[in-house]
């Protein structure tokens, strides 16, 4: 394949990733930054953001790279940290039923601020969710969680 098709064939897959469809690099630090100001005053969340720093600039900067190289983007995370081992690097954060449901409202809210199509909208939440759910950490009995 010459080079001019072998370009026109990245930017068409490229085009095509949930990176850009969400609006790139501003999309996705409108959806971190919007997430992260949920967390600020969804008083569900609460618990959830008193398990961050006082400051959440390192948290809003390692999401919006984590979130860049996993939606498609540029690897932004994976570049300076490895691999994410996700639930490993929260291994020592109790995650439960409650957490991931208002980690997860502060992100519905975010993706309900922003302008995306629902099919974007979708997708994001088909990725986003059973991640959520993975981090959980602590067993529940099902009738009080």
């Amino acid at each position: 394949m010459d080079e001019k098709k072998k370009q026109k064939a990245n930017k068409e897959a490229n085009e095509d990733t949930l990176y850009a469809r969400i609006g790139g690099e501003a999309g996705v630090r409108q959806l971190v930054t919007l997430f992260y100001d949920n967390m600020e005053v969804i008083a569900e969340a609460k618990h959830v953001r008193s398990l961050h720093p006082a400051d959440l600039t390192s948290s809003r900067l390692k999401l919006f790279q984590y979130f860049s190289g996993w939606f498609g983007g540029p690897p932004l995370y994976t570049d300076l940290y490895g691999h994410p081992r996700l639930r490993a690097r929260h291994i020592h954060v109790p995650v439960k039923v409650a957490d991931r449901d208002a980690w997860l409202k502060c992100l519905y809210s975010a993706l309900e601020t922003m302008s995306l199509g629902s099919d974007v909208h979708q997708d994001l939440l088909e990725k986003i969710v059973p991640m959520a759910d993975h981090m959980r950490n602590v067993e529940e009995d099902p009738e009080t969680s």
